[in-house]
């Protein structure tokens, strides 16, 4: 990337980013899905336009049905991602560098921070995107801010087959036994969800990197993330027993979608 963008960072300044791109394969369009009435990107458009810290709402998407819908609820898609980024193994890295890219190239500005929010995480507490922010922002060393939830079923207990025909300890690290003790024995350990990300413009920048090793840590509860289409009927459960503050939101502003 040049190098010269640096220069262009607007301090303290933070937009979110949201990815979209068409093709799931998995869960066909799955990023526009309805949940109870409301296509999944709208979920995490509204928890961005509600956060004060973050200034604009920008979603990449390389499919013009996704970015008129992304606009419809407040977004921003001042362009459409190339194809060639757009792709099963396309990696979040290409989407971040094309529209930091493409901010500085015709705005001649780019903000400090990205929140990076994906649409099939639809179901957040707003006050943890603010935590993110005001977190990142607090370590001056950090790369990046990733959120994660403590695994319930730590990996130290699990085993492989090994080649004569016998489970071993995945991990090489304990004995079969060992493997058998009560979680409490084993070391934390936490599972990267799509809550929220906080990314720094000037690391990716100079590192051709999206996270580094100085990623903070945060903590959010355990999520439901859209892979199948039993996730969505959890989800819809979810949203309306607890009535979140995205969905009221979306209930007093918008009408419901038709989409098929």
């Amino acid at each position: 990337m040049d190098k010269n963008i640096i220069n262009s960072i607007k301090k303290d300044e933070v937009f979110a980013i949201i990815p979209a791109r068409s093709g799931s394969k998995g869960v066909k369009n799955k990023n526009i899905k309805l949940l109870c009435g409301y296509p999944m990107i709208a979920y995490s458009i509204i928890a961005a336009k509600l956060s004060p810290a973050i200034k604009r709402v920008i979603v990449t998407t390389d499919s013009p049905e996704y970015a008129k819908l992304a606009n419809k609820y407040g977004a921003e898609t001042p362009f459409l991602r190339p194809a060639e980024i757009s792709q099963d193994y396309s990696t979040d890295l290409e989407f971040m560098e094309h529209c930091i890219n493409w901010l500085y190239e015709n705005e001649k500005s780019v903000p400090e921070y990205f929140v990076h929010l994906r649409p099939t995480t639809p179901l957040r507490q707003l006050e943890y995107i603010e935590k993110a922010v005001t977190e990142i922002k607090k370590d001056k060393n950090s790369t990046s801010l990733r959120s994660a939830h403590i695994s319930t079923h730590p990996p130290f207990k699990w085993f492989k087959m090994s080649e004569d025909g016998y489970f071993r300890s995945i991990l090489g690290v304990a004995t079969n036994d060992e493997a058998n003790n009560p979680r409490q024995k084993f070391d934390n350990v936490y599972i990267p969800d799509g809550y929220v990300d906080v990314l720094k413009t000037e690391f990716i920048v100079k590192n051709d990197l999206m996270h580094g090793q100085n990623m903070v840590p945060f903590i959010v509860p355990e999520i439901v993330d859209i892979d199948a289409k039993k996730d969505i009927e959890l989800l819809e459960y979810f949203i309306q027993k607890y009535n979140s503050e995205i969905f009221k939101y979306l209930t007093e502003n918008f009408e419901k979608e038709n989409i098929q």
